[in-house]
């Protein structure tokens, strides 16, 4: 069968398609990395410029990649494809092989958030910072996780095979909504605390000084900060927006979807810091464990510490979700699309590949740093990159011709849009990724060298 006997899914609901990808900006991203990466940059010095990140490149490229999605009504191989003549008709691919490998290890992540949920109905959390360390050496590797990645992948392996209406709109629905409401009334359990004063002066009083110093880290972990919570350079807003009806105003709803990512990003921030300033916790500490660490570690000295992980951890794994069923769904369209595979093979082969590839991360954590300084710094902003410049420069006048569909005359609004893709956009992006490389370069020649001598 070819994909064009297939008929193409849409959204049922404007409400649905704006959930969704609200859903899949508020994942991982905005719970578990954006905590780490905010205390390893040096606080507000970071949060200034990821907010000026996600005003003048995210929205920019998000838009980008929904007139790219909905004029071809294709997943990214395919619009691109459709669009391109020459090399840039394989841009796509790259939006595909990062979302495979962003969930081949997100799952296992998620599976850890799944056992810090149950670690605080069960035993509850060790208070002792050198104590919460071990355990999490402890609980991140070997079968348990390994089984809860499995769990996990299965999941989302069942939501995506249910298709875009029955599937996929319909949990976000739900998820979405519970994951407001929980982070905003923990926000409001945080600003009792009695750290939340120091807190909150670490986390919304930028230190220049710190900026001027380290803004070669700064730059690059902010513009894949950006780019990773807003799940840019991955191909799902191109197969989000594929399935739209033509009199939807995307810069609306672009705006829309940003503003909310964006602000539940900036209370997880209200949520983490004040247990971590509460608990004596120093948020600098580093590492993709942060949260599991410092933060489980924080819970411990708490009152009611356990229950309040319990939901937090719960929250996590809620969002991990809606997020994974958005990449899951980027590779499955190119499979039905292009190849007429039916959704329910096409889910399961997906989902049972991207398993076998994060395995390895259930056996060492470095292989979870090998995968995501990879596809977080360097695949996600080479795909936007090559993207921006074939929009910007190849395609202007199809981009604006599209944005204006639902919106009207764009005037001089459309022509600013496109020299934000063709100048700042593309600028920053190609410092973020030469960055990017040297700093993946410097870890393979650093510590994955080192524990390959020691291997």
């Amino acid at each position: 069968m070819s994909s064009l006997e297939i008929p193409r899914e849409t959204w049922a609901t404007r409400t649905g398609f704006i959930l969704a990808a609200v859903g899949s900006a508020v994942g991982l991203g905005n719970v578990w990395r954006f905590p780490f990466q905010v205390g390893q940059e040096g606080g507000a010095a970071f949060l200034l410029i990821y907010l000026l990140f996600i005003a003048a490149i995210g929205f920019p490229a998000m838009l980008v990649e929904f007139v790219v999605g909905r004029y071809t009504e294709r997943n990214p191989v395919g619009a691109l494809q459709q669009l391109a003549t020459g090399p840039a008709r394989y841009i796509g691919w790259i939006f595909i092989v990062t979302g495979f490998v962003i969930l081949s290890y997100y799952s296992v992540v998620a599976g850890w958030t799944v056992r810090y949920f149950l670690l605080g109905l069960q035993d509850g959390y060790i208070a002792d910072a050198e104590g919460s360390a071990e355990q999490f050496g402890s609980l991140v590797v070997g079968l348990e996780i390994a089984l809860l990645h499995a769990l996990f992948m299965a999941v989302v392996i069942v939501i995506v095979a249910f298709g875009i209406q029955r599937g996929i709109e319909l949990a976000v629905k739900v998820m979405v909504p519970a994951i407001i409401v929980i982070v905003l009334l923990l926000a409001g359990y945080a600003f009792t605390l009695e750290g939340a004063g120091e807190a909150y002066a670490y986390y919304l009083s930028p230190d220049f000084g710190v900026l001027a110093a380290d803004w070669q880290s700064i730059v690059p972990a902010a513009a894949g900060q950006a780019f990773f919570t807003l799940s840019l350079g991955m191909g799902v807003m191109i197969t989000y927006a594929s399935y739209l009806a033509e009199d939807r105003n995307l810069a609306e709803d672009g705006a829309i979807i940003i503003g909310f990512d964006t602000g539940i990003a900036f209370v997880v921030g209200l949520i983490v810091f004040p247990i971590l300033f509460t608990a004596g916790v120093d948020p600098a500490d580093p590492g993709a464990g942060a949260i599991f660490v410092s933060l489980a570690a924080a819970f411990g000295e708490l009152t009611f510490g356990w229950l309040i992980g319990a939901i937090f951890f719960g929250t996590v794994a809620i969002a991990a979700l809606s997020s994974a069923i958005s990449i899951m769904e980027v590779v499955v369209s190119y499979l039905i699309d292009e190849k007429g595979v039916s959704r329910v093979t096409a889910t399961a082969g997906i989902g049972g590949a991207m398993f076998l590839l994060g395995l390895p991360v259930t056996v060492d954590l470095i292989f979870l740093d090998l995968l995501d300084l990879f596809a977080d710094q360097i695949l996600l902003v080479l795909g936007g990159l090559l993207l921006a410049i074939f929009v910007g420069w190849v395609i202007p006048e199809l981009a604006r011709d599209e944005l204006s569909l639902g919106i009207g005359n764009l005037g001089s609004l459309g022509e600013l849009w496109i020299w934000l893709v063709r100048v700042p956009v593309i600028l920053v992006l190609l410092v973020a990724l030469g960055l990017g490389v040297l700093d993946y370069v410097d870890f393979l020649t650093g510590p994955f060298a080192e524990w390959l001598g020691g291997a």
